[in-house]
């Protein structure tokens, strides 16, 4: 019979730190029950993020740490995770339905914003996590293209409409509500109304992460949903061009004077493969998104490369991680929105909705 108490158990796990949030799991209150009961040992760690793909590798790794203090014949260990709502601005409160929104931006167009927003809202899903995306770019919406969707969406009340749904994405764009072919003739009062009834007439239900994808620059939306929206954080994207890079730091220097968190960068577009002779060449320059993110301060979150297969897939109306769910990119896609999860989840939750109202009589 061992001597080991669940109070040693606990005490070994404070040493095993959580590769994606840099914290112990104790640290982190991942570890939320430990049972050892004749030399078997069970543990149930429950992260703040999804993370489908690494939940065995991580369950296998704290398996051999536990099995290092000895005297256990066997030990289990489960993986699974619960996503917090996070705070938002101050003095914004969360919205229904919603518990984390993540505005995706960029400084300049033509970086891929669009398409990194929906595979990263694809990839947060293939995660497990409820996902949504918000397309908030009201003069050219790519959305509804992009997922393969078409169709109006419904009113159940004549007030409210419910959000269209593509490869396991709720889904709401202005795209959905003109023709296609139909130019958005609108001035900035006008655009913003538009975008605050798209964000919230929508009925989005119980979305762990809404992923907003933001039109390009610093105007009137950004400036909009800073103020009245409750973004939880922001992820900039960008392409290691000098050009773009000096765009993309206007774009994080406005979330921070509007106090959102920027969770990560993303660098686009970092390199290209050639599809007959597989020779690398970076076309946009390297390394620039990695070195504005350390001046900053802020997590990169990886590089994507310029491949053909990529656009090939949004304009198909099947986003790559949607159509390759096992491929390369997709994996990289995926490792973002882990990375991005995990860094939202080291920050300070939302408690309003769990607080009771005192009533004095």
């Amino acid at each position: 019979m061992s001597n080991l108490s669940v109070a040693d158990i606990e005490e070994h796990l404070k040493e095993f730190i959580d590769p994606l949030t840099g914290k112990t799991i104790m640290s982190g209150k991942a570890l939320k029950n430990v049972t050892l009961v004749n030399d078997e040992l069970g543990v149930e760690v429950v992260l703040g993020y999804p993370a489908a793909g690494i939940k065995d590798a991580l369950a296998a790794d704290i398996k051999e740490h536990l099995m290092q203090l000895g005297s256990i014949n066997k030990a289990s260990v489960e993986v699974t995770w619960n996503v917090n709502p996070h705070a938002a601005q101050k003095g914004v409160k969360l919205m229904k339905g919603v518990k984390n929104m993540i505005a995706v931006a960029s400084g300049k167009g033509g970086v891929g914003k669009s398409t990194t927003s929906v595979n990263l809202a694809l990839a947060l899903s293939a995660e497990g996590a409820r996902v949504g995306i918000l397309d908030a770019d009201i003069y050219g919406p790519s959305q509804p293209t992009m997922l393969g969707i078409t169709g109006r969406p419904g009113s159940p009340d004549g007030r409210t409409i419910e959000p269209m749904e593509g490869h396991g994405l709720q889904v709401m764009s202005v795209g959905f509500l003109v023709d296609e072919d139909t130019p958005m003739i609108l001035r900035g009062p006008m655009v913003t109304q538009a975008l605050g009834q798209l964000l919230n007439d929508t009925n989005w239900d119980d979305l762990d992460y809404l992923v907003i994808d933001m039109p390009p620059g610093t105007g009137d939306i950004h400036l909009t949903l800073a103020q009245t929206v409750p973004v939880t954080g922001a992820v900039i994207v960008t392409t290691p061009q000098d050009i773009a890079l000096i765009d993309a730091k206007k774009g994080l220097k406005m979330f921070e004077k509007v106090d959102i968190p920027v969770l990560g960068l993303i660098e686009n577009m970092s390199l290209h493969i050639c599809s007959n002779c597989q020779h690398e060449e970076a076309i946009f320059g390297q390394g620039g998104g990695e070195t504005m993110a350390k001046e900053f301060g802020i997590e990169f979150l990886g590089a994507l490369p310029l491949d053909m297969s990529v656009r090939m897939s949004v304009d198909d109306g099947v986003p790559t991680v949607a159509a390759d769910p096992d491929g390369q990119i997709s994996m990289i896609y995926r490792g973002m929105a882990r990375k991005l999860a995990a860094t939202l989840s080291a920050k300070a939750k939302d408690f309003s909705g769990k607080i009771p109202n005192i009533v004095f009589k």
